[in-house]
């Protein structure tokens, strides 16, 4: 057999190979580039890993069919999703506008994927090969597993499963559940019998059978009744821990979306492995005279240290996707990883990340995730961080000096977003120290996200004196070791429970300080987060309290203006809105 960098893509690539068929083909709205970041070939390697014939089809023209046929029939399945991103979002600006760049296609070029891609390469694809099974996985899938809110269409929208006419969604993270699918197929199972996989949902006509199982509000029930909608956010929200998650049944007409409670943490000998698994490190060779994919080059020489963020951020979507308990790799892991880095002929000594979604919660630990998961009624990091909670600063600075010390590398910077509330106690003084003096580009990303408490307390984060406490202590740090470094502030505009009065004190604020932020993102209600529940239904799901929604497109452009209320372009918007 011919050994190849990526994974077979055309016929030609079966033939090198000897091979007559696939037991596997993986479609994505990505361009395929074969890195630990891009979730398709991570699927790909750990199936290939597993023993599996694995073939990629990358940004099918979905208009035609030639695309979806060039690979054949794969023996077991195939697997389909919209790619790293909603296909939404990939498409579409928080104000509705088509994007002008998708960084996750070659060139940057937009319109390579279709409007929720998981849906129309699924009908494509059934209707080509309507006796093949098909999963469907990756964000897009994941976070629309359920009856939910839809910004787009501004309407609550059937569960993905049914709309797709998949025969199983795999959510979050999907590794075990696709090898545990590929094996039972393989074996000879019917698609149909695929019962009891943690983290899948499937449709059945009949739930009599499943034992303590929880039922939340139908599909009509949600669509035409928001308070209804909250009850259900309520009953799922606390079935999202892998330890006490139980499985959620959901009518949907005359069918029940049945979902699987999570898939267990893996441990790290199995985060270890995928890891390190045969990666090329680069994007297909086919993209090198269409400039290549955008995306990648910000995370050509970075590293993922762990999965998961136990800060529970009301707007963002990792609590159902990654979940709170952290995974980290072993520190041998990371090592071996700089090491074939550092052994690749483009890398030029820099580092650029060590990181996962929060970079200063690598070996971060509680004792109850390992039997019992997280807290039910307790925040891990909010109002403060937990007692239980033990960060894993020692272990980390431990890791940055042994990295250091591999031949080839100069600099390593931690390019992820850190938790700034993480750093404002003595606790962190030698990692923040070390973090300064070595580790900062010149810039180190945070998130404030706004500066108004009340506001604040609505995103679950924490209150805005312990961000003033965090600029304070970075700038003395960096003043004592003679640094000239600033941070990156991220901030939100038009958040649920942020009006105009909320909007010009931020503005107020960020002027005072002679704060730009460039960092804003505008509110994207993300299906399945608790920001998004309150952002269609009016109301906080877990008190009943009514909460003000900026949901009109000219607000919302104001309040963005206000923050960058030094721009030429926003002079006029800024005028109107102090107007009496």
């Amino acid at each position: 057999m011919i050994k190849t960098d990526f994974l077979p893509t055309t016929k030609k690539d079966l033939e090198e190979r000897g091979w007559r068929e696939l037991d596997v083909i993986l479609i994505t709205g990505d361009a395929y580039v074969d890195h630990a970041s891009y979730g398709a070939a991570v699927i790909g390697r750990v199936l290939e890993d597993g023993g599996f014939r694995v073939g990629i089809i990358a940004q099918p023209d979905w208009k035609k069919s030639d695309d979806f046929l060039k690979l054949g029939r794969p023996r077991l399945f195939f697997g389909v999703t919209a790619g790293n991103l909603d296909s939404m979002l990939s498409n579409y600006t928080p104000n509705k506008t088509l994007r002008r760049e998708d960084d996750y296609s070659p060139g940057g070029r937009p319109g390579l994927r279709p409007n929720r891609a998981t849906i129309v390469y699924t009908n494509k694809v059934k209707e080509l090969f309507p006796d093949t099974p098909v999963i469907i996985g990756g964000m897009e899938a994941s976070l629309r597993r359920l009856a939910h809110y839809d910004y787009w269409s501004d309407q609550v929208r059937r569960s993905m499963l049914l709309d797709s006419k998949a025969d199983i969604l795999v959510y979050g993270m999907g590794e075990r559940q696709v090898l545990e699918i590929a094996g039972r197929l393989k074996e000879g199972e019917d698609i149909k019998d695929l019962d009891g996989i943690r983290g899948t949902v499937i449709a059945r006509s009949d739930v009599s059978n499943l034992k303590g199982r929880v039922e939340i509000p139908s599909f009509e029930e949600v669509r035409g009744d928001k308070d209804k909608f909250n009850e259900a956010f309520r009953a799922v929200y606390p079935e999202s821990d892998p330890f006490r998650g139980r499985v959620v049944v959901q009518r949907h007409d005359t069918r029940f979306i049945v979902q699987m409670p999570p898939a267990e943490p893996l441990k790290t000998e199995e985060i270890d492995r995928i890891y390190l698994l045969n990666y090329a490190r680069a994007w297909h060779p086919a993209y090198d005279s269409k400039g290549g994919v955008p995306g990648f080059e910000t995370v050509r020489f970075s590293i993922i240290s762990h999965r998961g963020c136990c800060g529970e951020c009301a707007f963002c979507s990792l609590y159902f996707h990654q979940g709170r308990i952290i995974q980290n790799r072993s520190k041998g892991s990371i090592l071996e990883e700089v090491r074939r880095l550092a052994g690749s002929r483009d890398f030029r000594g820099t580092i650029t990340d060590i990181g996962g979604p929060t970079a200063n919660l690598y070996e971060a630990e509680c004792a109850l995730w390992k039997g019992k998961g997280a807290c039910a009624h307790k925040k891990c990091l909010v109002p403060q961080k937990c007692q239980n909670l033990r960060l894993g600063y020692k272990k980390t600075l431990e890791l940055w000096e042994s990295v250091m010390r591999v031949p080839g590398v100069r600099h390593l910077f931690i390019g992820s977003g850190v938790r700034y509330d993480l750093l404002v106690d003595r606790y962190s003084d030698e990692y923040l120290r070390r973090l300064c003096g070595r580790h900062v580009s010149g810039y180190l990303k945070v998130a404030p996200e706004h500066t108004v408490d009340r506001v604040l307390g609505l995103m679950n984060k924490p209150r805005f004196d312990v961000y003033e406490r965090f600029v304070e202590r970075f700038r003395d740090m960096n003043r004592a070791l003679d640094k000239k470094q600033f941070l990156v502030n991220y901030f939100i505009s038009s958040h649920p429970g942020c009006g105009m009065k909320e909007a010009k004190e931020m503005s107020g604020y960020l002027a005072k300080r002679k704060i730009r932020p460039e960092q804003i993102q505008d509110f994207i209600p993300l299906p399945m987060t608790l920001s998004g529940c309150v952002y269609w239904t009016g109301r906080h799901p877990m008190t009943g309290k009514t909460i003000y929604v900026p949901s009109g497109l000219r607000e919302r452009k104001i309040q963005r203006a206000l923050m960058q209320s030094t721009q030429p372009k926003n002079r006029k918007l800024i005028r109107k809105a102090l107007s009496p």
